[in-house]
């Protein structure tokens, strides 16, 4: 095994071990005082291996407060990281990330719409049949129209174009943001709830949320699976992998769909979240390179533990209760990266 493989197995091997650490860490956190032995045996009594009973209001704070979340910033994170890293692929650009083709964008008018509409009859009631849940369905139809009409838009003479898609991104998304814009103007009232929705938050979040995502996660990792050798061949450059018998139109077409799924379905769940899948990406390269399989699989591990403890700080740094925006911590964390990465030269060897 050369340097770099060991260096692969190294990262997965670590980063695997952190991610039940990480996960039952995570979950000593929040307003409610809790010790390591209260949580473990809480864990313990769950899957079924505890003997002592335990406090049932305890058990709640750990197990539908606590760890839902905690699954859910981690797939989230997961999600933003992996997509990150197939953009970055397929537009041969290191500063894509997944919310370059204005995904994000038609999520946010998608909630931005639920939470205007709730003072009309009709949204009224929509909110009252689905609830909760109605915020991050109407983000994630926003978002997959807004993917659409990229698709749609990117074409040219039958063939999407790296170039063109990320025009067609910037188009869409600048619409959208107008649209944002006039829905806050009509309703004063909505601001707050829209303007805290997109900068992203795990506040409130739980079971029903992680049962939302989950078939959207799973549909947009498996054609990002099955194609991961394919991302190798389309960073050469669309000429060459044409050369090598591609049929790039395709391949690309369903990477973009299955990371338009993963970023939607984040989009949705947990309001816009900057920089994981800018950052990690390239973190990842500057350790192990930029092969795309290894690097998918480190990434998205790397991803998810670095959402999960930006979630944690946001619900432990003020000592009030109150929570900050997990998508300003990622922010003020992913800032300060950026430009160490930025002054490495973006860490974009091949391996």
């Amino acid at each position: 095994m050369d340097i770099t493989g060991k260096r692969r197995a190294q990262a997965v091997i670590v980063l695997s071990l952190l991610v039940p650490v990480s996960i039952f860490a995570a979950c000593l956190f929040g307003a409610y005082s809790t010790d390591s032995g209260q949580v473990l045996a809480v864990f313990k009594s769950f899957i079924g291996l505890g003997t002592e009973k335990v406090d049932s209001a305890l058990s709640f704070i750990v197990i539908d407060l606590r760890l839902s979340r905690v699954c859910l910033s981690f797939l989230v994170g997961m999600s933003l990281a992996v997509a990150g890293t197939v953009y970055q692929g397929i537009l041969r650009n290191p500063l894509a990330d997944p919310f370059t083709l204005g995904v994000s964008s038609g999520a946010a008018f998608g909630a931005s719409l639920a939470i205007f509409s709730g003072s009309t009859m009709l949204g009224a009631g929509l909110w009252e049949k689905f609830g909760t849940l109605f915020l991050p369905l109407a983000a994630l139809a926003g978002a997959m129209a807004a993917l659409s009409a990229v698709l749609v838009l990117g074409r040219i003479g039958g063939r999407l174009r790296r170039e063109t898609m990320v025009l067609a991104g910037i188009v869409v998304a600048t619409f959208l943001s107008a649209l944002i814009s006039l829905l806050k103007s009509l309703d004063e009232e909505s601001v707050t709830s829209i303007v805290f929705w997109i900068m992203g938050s795990f506040q409130g979040r739980g079971w029903d949320h992680l049962n939302l995502f989950l078939p959207y996660f799973i549909a947009g990792m498996i054609p990002l699976i099955y194609y991961s050798r394919e991302l190798d061949i389309l960073s050469l450059g669309e000429t060459q992998a044409r050369h090598l018998g591609m049929d790039v139109s395709r391949v690309r077409m369903f990477l973009l769909i299955g990371s338009g799924l993963l970023t939607g379905a984040a989009v949705a769940v947990s309001g816009i979240i900057g920089f994981v899948g800018l950052i990690v990406p390239h973190l990842v390269r500057m350790f192990q390179g930029a092969e795309h399989r290894p690097l998918l699989l480190s990434s998205s591990l790397l991803g998810g533990l670095l959402l999960v403890w930006s979630d944690v700080i946001a619900r432990s740094l003020l000592s009030g209760g109150e929570e900050l925006p997990v998508g300003v911590v990622t922010a003020l964390l992913g800032g300060p990266f950026f430009c160490i990465v930025l002054r490495s030269g973006f860490g974009g060897g091949r391996s």
